[in-house]
């Protein structure tokens, strides 16, 4: 029932933003005489704004076409490397660029599609080979591919790891944002333990949950202050017949955005009033910028309910990586197994979802790890998103993990 009502009104908004933004391009219009005074440049600036709100989204491009090294421009191009049901390894080509280190992103599988780290891998690909996991939308699934879980998302890593290295024998370097955080740690953990010749040569962890009970936020504190059962019972849903993943039970990504904006409201409808006053204005280029990060933010995509359900337990619940407890197929996760990787954690001030010191104890539980081969970085005035994207991960941040990758490379 709750997928299906939420189609419903997806299908009238969508109707609706189509009847508002062909009233606001009428109002707009300079043959209309009511584009130029009285009520005209401000119904046109809400209708535009409405209907840009009420749009449907599907999975948005990376759109990265090209970069700069050493002052030229080259091409770049996307390449699956591997695909897999529930993802696909994804490598950004610099064209005529040969070497330098290997860059895994983990993506989060947290409601957005891999998009959202654009700026991230953008950042990335002067300096080095960028692949990055590009998680499929669950609900695009068919039942016929099976599940997927948290020691699934284990296993995928290891395996993007050992297909990324299988060319040459290398060993890349990983960065984990925010959600992965925990299964990267989980794989590099085991890898070590085996003495994996892909093993990674640095895992950088940026506003990840590893031990959530430091300073918890209010994400911690609504996945801490009810049952498991709750969220079985109350937020999974079944995809409906008209998507290939029919009958598969997800978290849905309307879910998961709906709980981000609320965290936020004040902000968010300050955004809007903003886009607003520069429409009204006609000051398209700054009302632009506000709608391509919403075009992005509200693309959402759903997760397994396996894999939500086994994170809430294992991640927020439980405290089962921190406290040495974690299991992967019935063998335990062992963060002192860490020893050949060397670990970077990253934190923002004001990040209200992963609170300061829950990155930071990564690296405190892998004890037999040499302090030479353990960094913390704290960001200044830094928030949850701006750790991965905007001008203090560009100038401030990206340039701390150049210099922790080139050291151990």
């Amino acid at each position: 029932m709750l997928y299906n009502a939420y189609e419903l009104q997806r299908s009238m908004l969508a109707g609706a933003s189509a009847l508002a933004n062909f009233s606001a391009g009428l109002l707009n219009n300079p043959a209309n005489p009511f584009a130029y005074f009285g009520g005209g440049p401000i119904l046109a600036s809400a209708l535009e704004v409405f209907a840009h709100a009420a749009a449907p989204r599907g999975k948005p491009e990376f759109g990265l076409e090209s970069t700069t090294i050493d002052g030229k421009r080259v091409d770049v191009r996307e390449e699956i490397v591997l695909r897999k049901p529930f993802g696909q390894l994804k490598r950004f080509v610099r064209e005529g660029v040969e070497g330098g280190p290997k860059l895994l992103i983990v993506a989060p599988m947290s409601g957005h599609f891999a998009t959202l780290l654009r700026g991230t891998v953008e950042r990335m690909l002067p300096v080095a080979d960028v692949y990055i996991t590009d998680w499929r939308d669950a609900r695009q699934v068919p039942l016929a591919d099976g599940r997927f879980d948290l020691d699934d998302y284990v296993d995928y890593l290891v395996e993007f790891l050992a297909t990324i290295g299988a060319e040459d024998d290398a060993r890349a370097h990983v960065l984990a944002v925010c959600q992965p955080s925990v299964p990267a740690y989980a794989a590099v953990a085991l890898m070590n333990a085996d003495k994996h010749p892909n093993t990674p040569r640095t895992l950088t962890m940026m506003g990840g949950p590893i031990d959530t009970r430091e300073a918890p936020t209010a994400v911690n504190t609504l996945a801490t202050e009810r049952p498991h059962a709750w969220f079985q019972h109350n937020v999974i849903a079944t995809v409906p017949a008209t998507y290939p993943g029919a009958g598969r039970t997800v978290y849905p990504g309307f879910l998961q955005l709906a709980g981000f904006m609320t965290m936020n409201l004040g902000n968010h409808m300050n955004s809007h009033w903003e886009m607003f006053k520069h429409l009204v204005k006609g000051d398209g280029e700054s009302a632009e910028s506000t709608m391509r990060f919403y075009d992005e933010y509200r693309s959402v995509c759903d997760m397994t309910s396996e894999f939500y359900l086994q994170t809430i337990d294992v991640v927020f619940q439980s405290h089962a990586l921190p406290k040495g407890e974690m299991m992967h197929r019935g063998r335990r996760v062992d963060p002192a197994a860490i020893t050949d990787t060397a670990l970077l954690a990253i934190e923002g001030e004001k990040d209200d979802i992963s609170g300061l010191g829950q990155t930071r104890a990564a690296l405190t539980i892998a004890t037999k790890l040499p302090e030479k081969m353990k960094k913390y970085h704290m960001a200044p005035d830094v928030g949850h998103y701006g750790i991965f994207n905007g001008s203090k991960w560009r100038t401030k941040i990206a340039p701390v993990l150049e210099e922790w990758i080139a050291t151990h490379s």
